[in-house]
């Protein structure tokens, strides 16, 4: 019996549900809090403008411990820090929900995004670790898959908070989630991947990327990822505000992307076997790119509804797909072992290129759908470029 159990528990397969749960916590950190939000300066006092803050306070701190955590990683034990990010994620979670001023949640949110990016950084380096070849790109789709969720659900689920105990209820159950992902990582740390001696062939961020291979599979992630982004922060003020529509309109259009992205996520590391990594992911990217096109089209010529826009959101969803898992396993293996520093940089630059994506359309919006799909294609064409302008390993 005593044997059956520790054999369960050092199963990939039961260690999977543990890493996928921690880089969950880390997205809903935005998701949850994000109904609650608008309610903030009536309790706290401040202006809408502030309350904004809390959102862009915690990217902004995400960022920060995206690229600490990557470079703690590559010195010193992932399964530490891991508990670590967890634990600290916990503690300044309850404490935000004590936040006399806001001004003092949007100082806690920083730090509440820099704690909690540690489980991002840490992910892949133990999923690599716990799976070998084809076996791991199909992991990175099952771990795309369940991280897709979590936007669509958790402000449904912290709408319910706020109407449960107020805005601070969102904030003490990502605490107490933390909390039971800490000790269960404590509990288990033993059975996952640990720092190698590969490690030691990178020093720093830049010997990482002055590699091609790296540069060629980062960057057309990251820029490909953010296009989808770009979209999606933009679309429901677009649909709401400028075309008179209602956000079921936006719902519609998130399940149809999820669930499509989904589905072609699980089928990518099979589709890579069959027909080759490289070539699937350039396929992936050009229908990408194809579908920004053909809805940069459609609303140039004054299109807006939704018989037209959800079959293209399911191309660029479903091209997403494709090439998203394997495509960043690739950068995962270019990075030639560091692990916590490639992904941290594959991470960073997502964020980064849809922060600026989203600011650059933010007051463009009024003019309705053609300044995401301009920026959207932009960012899949460059994602395109990447492929063609760096050399393959």
């Amino acid at each position: 019996m005593i044997l059956a159990a520790m054999t369960l528990s050092a199963s990939p397969t039961f260690m999977f549900p543990l890493i996928a749960f921690g880089t969950i916590l880390g997205i809903a950190g935005t998701d949850l809090v994000l109904p609650a939000v608008p309610t903030m300066p009536n309790e706290l006092g401040g202006t809408p403008a502030l309350a904004q803050m809390v959102l862009a306070a915690y990217a902004a701190g995400t960022l920060v411990g995206l690229l600490t955590f990557g470079e703690l990683g590559a010195r010193y034990s992932p399964r530490k820090l891991l508990i670590w990010s967890l634990g600290l994620f916990a503690f300044i979670s309850i404490l935000a929900a004590f936040s006399p001023t806001l001004e003092w949640l949007v100082a806690f949110r920083f730090a509440q995004g820099a704690f909690g990016s540690g489980p991002a950084v840490f992910a892949p380096g133990f999923i690599h670790g716990l799976y070998s070849g084809d076996k791991a790109a199909a992991m990175f789709g099952r771990l795309g898959s369940i991280e897709s969720l979590t936007p669509a659900f958790a402000p449904i689920a912290g709408a319910f908070l706020l109407q449960l105990g107020g805005w601070e209820t969102s904030f003490l159950v990502l605490g107490g989630l933390a909390v039971f992902c800490a000790v269960g990582s404590g509990v288990y740390a033993q059975l996952l991947p640990d720092r190698q001696d590969t490690f030691k062939t990178h020093r720093s961020y830049l010997s990482i990327v002055r590699n091609a291979d790296f540069l060629r599979h980062a960057l057309s992630q990251a820029f490909s990822l953010a296009g989808i982004l770009i979209f999606v922060f933009g679309a429901p003020a677009v649909m709401t505000e400028v075309l008179g529509g209602d956000i079921r309109d936006f719902i519609l259009l998130q399940i149809c992307g999820i669930t499509t992205f989904i589905l072609a996520s699980n089928l990518s590391s099979t589709l890579a076997s069959k027909f080759g990594t490289e070539r699937m992911i350039f396929i992936g990217t050009a229908a990408l790119l194809v579908g920004f096109l053909l809805i940069l089209a459609y609303v140039g010529i004054g299109g807006g509804g939704l018989i037209v826009l959800v079959p293209l959101w399911i191309l660029t969803n479903g091209a997403f797909g494709i090439r998203g898992p394997i495509g960043f396993h690739q950068a995962i293996l270019a990075s030639k072992g560091d692990h916590s520093r490639g992904a941290a940089l594959v991470v960073a630059a997502i964020l980064g290129f849809t922060a600026a994506g989203t600011a650059a359309t933010a007051s463009f919006l009024s003019l309705g759908w053609w300044p995401l799909a301009m920026a959207s294609c932009l960012a899949a064409a460059l994602a395109f470029l990447c492929l063609a302008v760096f050399p393959r390993s």
